[in-house]
């Protein structure tokens, strides 16, 4: 009896370790996800003045060329994933967008550069939703706010190595305008950082070809003749209709979260670059600083504020988690622009990036906890067309039209970051206080006890 015992704990241990050594794996790839898509941000100087672009043209390439097929392409790669192998999906993702991001180094001018970053986006997508649906089938309930916060730990993991990482190529390089790269001939420094940053991230995707497995599905719903239920679309959107309510608020609320977050990380570097003056190799090593301590902080505080008001018995927790996080945004969000010394700039911005990186893991875990096991990829796929059509797509080039159209002038693009993000603020606040109720009166309708 002892001996089957100690058999049982030391299985268990190696199924916690493994699980544990996929949500890092899983986060490595996030990192890399996120160093491809934000670099892009810190190199807007030189990628403006050699492809003679707007802000506004700029602001297409960084939001809506990423999310509109990062959007679309989530929801069929996500009924793939409730149907077929989580890890060849994600593996496959990988190598996409890893390539997808060296072809950014090649582009010639904007139309290049926008087909892509549509390539970046179309393997991205495959990531996120396939991870929260393993996640969900390898941690209990108690435990899943912290796994996908370790997860979610990466993107800004990625995004402050991308800064440091940027900031290091150009000081490398400030001196070379071309330089001659084997295979593909004399290229400018900002096109030799996108080649750097990509193609190591084939390596990660082999690493999880070969090494995960995909887990046993939890949870899953029956049907008359005690068969599992196939997965659809259609079932999907009957969820979501069932509780159209709770995902009004959510998919909105958490929206307009992300869309102050999205101000911060890719208007930040020029907003810091235009008023103070800074370098890019300056502002990369300030705010790869920043969002390493800041944000990464932020996520893994959200994660386990989410698990204490779980334990503590409360449904909606991680809903109550986004309320908390919102009123801790919104005064530096709207500040940190609006100061005239860089040190208090900088300051007001170490707050306003912990708490804008909150809703990363609550949402998903928000999803999670609700949804069936067989849609809750689709759902968390739904969830990212929305919220990067709106955050990403529109709330990044909506600094930009304020900044060339209403302002008219590069500089104003600080007051045009505050008040995008300032109203997103207040939004999300009202539709994330609203939906705690309507969260607790759909978990206590799906699983009542």
């Amino acid at each position: 009896m002892s001996d089957f015992k100690n058999h049982t704990e030391q299985s268990q241990t190696k199924s916690g370790a493994y699980a544990w050594y996929v949500v890092l794996l899983c986060m490595l790839a996030y990192i890399f996800s996120f160093i491809d898509r934000q670099i892009l941000a810190l190199m807007i100087e030189p990628i403006k003045a050699d492809l003679s672009l707007s802000d506004t043209q700029f602001s297409l390439l960084h939001g809506l060329a990423f999310s509109l097929f990062y959007a679309f392409m989530g929801l069929p790669l996500a009924y793939i994933a409730d149907r077929f192998s989580r890890p060849k999906l994600i593996a496959i993702g990988i190598v996409f967008w890893s390539i997808a991001t060296a072809l950014c180094g090649l582009s010639k001018n904007f139309f290049q550069l926008f087909l892509s970053r549509m390539g970046v986006g179309v393997g991205e997508a495959a990531l996120s939703p396939a991870a929260y649906s393993m996640f969900s089938d390898m941690f209990s309930k108690e435990k899943l706010g912290r796994a996908v916060a370790v997860y979610s730990i990466g993107s800004f993991v990625g995004g402050g190595v991308a800064f440091l990482v940027g900031g290091y190529v150009i000081s490398l390089l400030k001196d070379m305008t071309l330089m001659s790269v084997p295979l593909f001939g004399m290229l400018k420094s900002w096109q030799v950082a996108f080649i750097l940053v990509g193609l190591p991230g084939v390596f990660i995707g082999l690493l999880v070809l070969l090494t995960v497995r995909d887990p046993k599905r939890k949870g899953q719903r029956l049907n008359a003749q005690g068969e599992v239920e196939k997965v659809s679309f259609n079932a999907s959107f009957k969820f979501l209709s069932k509780h159209r309510k709770t995902f009004t608020c959510h998919y909105l609320g958490f929206t307009f979260y992300a869309m102050a977050l999205f101000c911060l990380t890719s208007w930040t570097p020029a907003f810091f670059m235009r008023k103070f003056g800074l370098t890019p190799t300056e502002t990369g090593y300030m705010l790869g600083t920043v969002l390493l301590v800041a944000n990464t902080l932020g996520v893994f505080c959200a994660g386990w504020l989410n698990d204490w008001f779980i334990q503590k018995g409360r449904k909606d927790a991680p809903m109550i988690t986004g309320v908390i996080g919102i009123i801790g945004l919104i005064i530096p969000m709207i500040a940190f622009t609006q100061v005239s010394e860089l040190w208090l700039s900088v300051t007001l911005l170490v707050p306003a990036m912990f708490f804008a990186s909150f809703p990363l893991p609550i949402s998903t875990t928000a999803m999670q906890m609700l949804a069936p096991n067989q849609l809750r990829a689709q759902i968390s796929a739904m969830f990212l067309l929305i919220s990067n059509l709106i955050a990403l797509g529109i709330g990044t080039t909506l600094v930009a039209l304020i900044t060339d159209k209403v302002f008219g002038n590069p500089l104003m693009v600080g007051m045009s970051i505050s008040i995008v993000g300032g109203l997103s603020c207040v939004l999300s606040f009202i539709l994330l206080k609203k939906g705690c109720k309507a969260f607790v009166d759909s978990m206590n309708e799906e699983y009542p006890s």
